[in-house]
Order: structure tokens, then C-alpha cells, then sequence
């Protein structure tokens, strides 16, 4: 009978174990991918299977935002859970083409005070990595390996070809270099989407039985325009940029079903959370993406430039194919994935995300967030509720109801003037808390983006 009862303790103490087991994590991200081409996102010319299952398997996000229209920026209000104004990183890609800064060149990077999803994971036991683009400074201090990822495997840089680099090729920066920890390595002729998921799938294989947090964040499919030549025959009623930009979306939608294709191998699936986004609109200029039905590109802040595609699977957690309709943005994801790791959310500090897992998971009515901001040198935007204003510096504010007109099209500002100023003053209220920018765009450049946002913004 003893024997009995130590049995049936030692079952408590298991389940219980197994209760609180804290879940993998990966977050994948794509760069400068089209809101409308991807099959969950309605595309019918391009083909991404595994990415459509992912988003079958779990919850699609209507209504998901980034925190900037543009890379780096996105990705620094991504990892620090907050608006990446708040400690003066304005909405440039550094280095980039600067005005007066109180930093230059290499040195602009993510300030070293800011805490990074990295060093809140790890700090919850969590074996952290990134693998591909960094883009948050090109300075040793910067960093990934300084900023709370144990493993890095990637480049520095905003951008590189998808073939080795070497000393000879006339495009070398050394930001754009492989390496492997702080170590530069001679590189093979793998094509880089490839070589991402490779080392992303050992990373998991190496670590599988400790909790991990991994970030892939791919270059694909960012400029240049280089496919893998299999791919392109894949669409043959596709030409140009188009036909480009569908096989390298093929391709990084392969390398992400071998990933897939490993969690269920090692039977991690039941705990293992994948979260897909991208990390801004689509560049239409550059590399031919669609961002239908949204209005606007990459680098502005119509909904083309900041709303993204934006997919979570927790199986056994979050309904198959279920739908949010609410507006999130990209900076919930710190506190949603410290709350899954088991920490306590109110120990972040002066974060601007919200943890979804109660909104996701228990069917809440309200919104995670009334209000959302943007800002780029003088433009700023605000979104409250269902109504969006966007200030220029050169002529009237625009006001859309996005619940009726998701592509902005109809201007409702001379019809609305109170609304107007009331957003006008929120607006403005929440500047008055951000930090003076640590660097800014010099203004040639500043009136180049205003005449690309009129080039591509939906035809009235």
C-alpha cells in the first residue's frame, strides 16, 4: 500500500512538472514581404504551403502593426517591447543617410541601457539565439551576443546578397559578413535562406531538451532581387520582379517547413510556440510586393507601410484556424512571451506592449490597445479605436474610419474637424513623452520619403 501511495505522489509530482514546463519559442521574421502575398494572406500567384498551414494550425491576426515602417527601427520596438522613441531611436535605418547626431556612423546602434527580449528570456532560463539580420548597430557593443542571445549566426547589416561573400566581391562591407559568434568564417555557396534554416534547425536539434528562444529572422525577402534558380520555374506565368520576389518567397517558406518539420520530429510540437510576421510593409518600388487591399509602402505610414502579416501557433492552446480582429502591434510579443515563459509581467519595466495571452485565450471583448503611435522626424500618426489620423509637416492631416475604409481612401478630416483636434492633442501629448532623437534623417532624404509615399499610396 505504501509503495501505492509513493506512486501516486510521484505521478502528482510529474504532472505538475509537466505543468509548468516553460514552452520553446521561435519567432520568425520575414523582411519587406508584401501584405497579400502569402497564401493565408488571400495571394492566389504565390505559393507558400507551410506558412498556410502554420496559420491553419493557430491564429491569424487581422489587424497586427510594427512600430515603425521601416527595419531597424521595427525591429528595436520589436525586441525592447516599446515605442523605440521612447529612448530616442527614430524612424531611420542607422547609419544610414544622417543629419547632425550626437552619434556617427557605426556607433548608432540600440542604446545599451535597453533590455532586450533576449536578456528577459534568458533571464527565465530560456536558451536564447538569432540567427540572420540583426540591423541594430554594426558596433562590437551592439552586439548580439552583448544584448541577450547566447548563439548568433548572421550579419550586422540591413541587407546582403544570398550568395557567399569574400574580399573580392566589389559589394563588401564588413557589416555584411557571416559569422558565427564574433567570428567571421570563410562562407560556402549555400543560398542564405537555406543556410538561415540550417543553422536554426540545429540550433533546435542541439537544444530541444532545455527550454529555447529562438528569433529567425530572415533577409528574405529584402533586396536584392536574388532567387534560387529552381524556384523560378515554379512560376512560369509570373515576369520580372514579381517572378523574383514569388520564388524567394517559395524558398523561405521551404526553409521554414524544415524547421516545422524538426519540432515535430523531436515531438516538442504540444510545446513549442512559432510566432510568423514581417517586419514591415512592402517596398512595391523595389522588389514588387503587394500589399493589397492596404494602401501606401514600406517607409510610410499608411497601412501598407506599418500593418503586417501576422500569424501564432500554441497547439493545444489556441484554437485551429482562429481569427483576431482587434489591432496588436509587434511590441506585445516581450510580454507575451516573458508571461508564457513563466515571468511575472508586471516586473517589466517602462514597457509599452501588452501580454494577448488573456485576449487570445479567454475570448476577451475589449482591445489591447485604445490608442497606437507613430512617428518619423515631424509626421506622427495616431490610431484610436477605429479612426486614424496621419500629420505632415507640408499640408492638412488625413482622418480615416479603417473599419470601413481599411485602403484610406476617403479623407474625412473637413468632415470631422473635432475629431481632428482631439486626435490632433493625443497625438501630441504622447511626443511630449518621447526622447529627443539620437540621430535624424538629413532633409533631402526626409522629402524624398514624402514624395515615394504619393508615388505608391493607393490611387482616390
Amino acid at each position: 500500500m505504501r509503495n501505492i501511495y509513493l506512486a501516486i505522489l510521484l505521478l502528482i509530482v510529474l504532472n505538475s512538472y509537466a505543468q509548468k514546463k516553460q514552452p520553446n519559442i521561435i519567432l520568425i521574421v520575414s523582411d519587406d514581404a508584401g501584405y497579400a502575398d502569402f497564401g493565408f494572406q488571400g495571394s492566389k500567384a504565390f505559393k507558400t504551403p507551410h506558412l498556410d498551414k502554420l496559420a491553419d494550425q493557430g491564429m491569424k491576426f487581422t489587424q497586427a502593426y510594427v512600430t515603425a515602417a521601416v527595419c531597424g527601427p521595427s525591429r528595436a520596438g520589436l525586441l525592447t517591447g516599446k515605442y523605440q522613441q521612447k529612448f530616442g531611436y527614430e524612424e531611420n535605418n542607422v547609419p544610414g543617410y544622417m543629419g547632425n547626431s550626437a552619434l556617427k556612423g557605426d556607433e548608432m546602434g540600440l542604446p545599451l541601457e535597453q533590455v532586450t527580449m533576449g536578456d528577459y528570456m534568458k533571464n527565465l532560463g530560456y536558451k536564447t539565439a538569432i540567427i540572420g539580420k540583426w540591423h541594430l548597430g554594426n558596433a562590437d557593443q551592439y552586439h548580439p551576443t552583448k544584448r541577450g542571445f547566447d548563439f548568433f549566426y548572421g550579419f550586422r547589416g540591413g541587407a546582403r546578397s544570398y550568395y557567399e561573400f569574400n574580399e573580392s566581391n566589389p559589394n563588401y562591407r564588413q557589416e555584411d559578413y557571416l559569422e558565427l559568434g564574433f567570428r567571421n568564417f570563410k562562407e560556402d555557396s549555400v543560398y542564405l535562406t537555406d543556410a538561415l534554416a540550417n543553422k536554426t534547425v540545429k540550433f533546435i536539434d542541439e537544444n530541444h531538451k532545455q527550454p529555447f528562444f529562438v528569433v529567425l529572422a530572415f533577409n528574405a525577402v529584402h533586396t536584392p532581387m536574388e532567387a534560387d534558380r529552381k524556384d523560378l520555374k515554379e512560376f512560369p506565368n509570373l515576369k520580372g520582379k514579381r517572378k523574383t520576389l514569388a520564388a524567394m518567397t517559395l524558398s523561405m517558406d521551404r526553409a521554414c517547413g524544415r524547421i516545422f518539420k524538426k519540432i515535430e520530429e523531436l515531438n516538442i510540437n504540444d510545446n513549442t510556440i512559432i510566432v510568423f510576421m514581417n517586419d514591415n510593409g512592402g517596398p512595391s518600388d523595389t522588389n514588387g510586393s503587394l500589399n493589397h487591399p492596404l494602401s501606401g509602402t514600406k517607409a510610410n505610414h499608411l497601412e501598407g507601410g506599418i500593418r503586417i502579416p501576422f500569424v501564432m501557433r500554441w497547439d493545444k492552446k489556441i484554437p485551429y484556424k482562429s481569427v483576431y480582429n482587434y489591432p496588436v502591434s509587434t511590441m506585445d510579443l516581450l510580454p507575451t512571451f516573458y508571461s508564457m515563459g513563466g515571468g511575472n509581467v508586471k516586473d517589466l519595466k517602462d514597457v509599452d506592449g501588452v501580454n494577448l495571452i488573456p485576449f487570445i485565450k479567454d475570448n476577451r471583448l475589449d482591445r489591447p490597445h485604445q490608442k497606437l503611435f507613430w512617428k518619423k522626424e515631424n509626421r506622427g500618426v495616431i490610431r484610436d479605436g477605429d479612426w486614424k489620423l496621419l500629420r505632415y509637416p507640408d499640408r492638412p492631416a488625413e482622418l480615416y474610419n479603417l473599419k470601413e475604409d481599411i485602403s484610406e481612401v476617403n479623407d474625412l478630416a473637413a468632415k470631422y474637424p473635432e475629431k481632428v483636434r482631439k486626435m490632433y492633442k493625443e497625438l501630441f501629448k504622447w511626443e511630449l513623452t518621447l526622447k529627443r532623437p539620437l540621430w535624424q534623417l538629413k532633409r533631402e532624404y526626409e522629402g524624398k520619403a514624402m514624395e515615394r509615399m504619393d508615388s505608391f499610396r493607393k490611387k482616390k
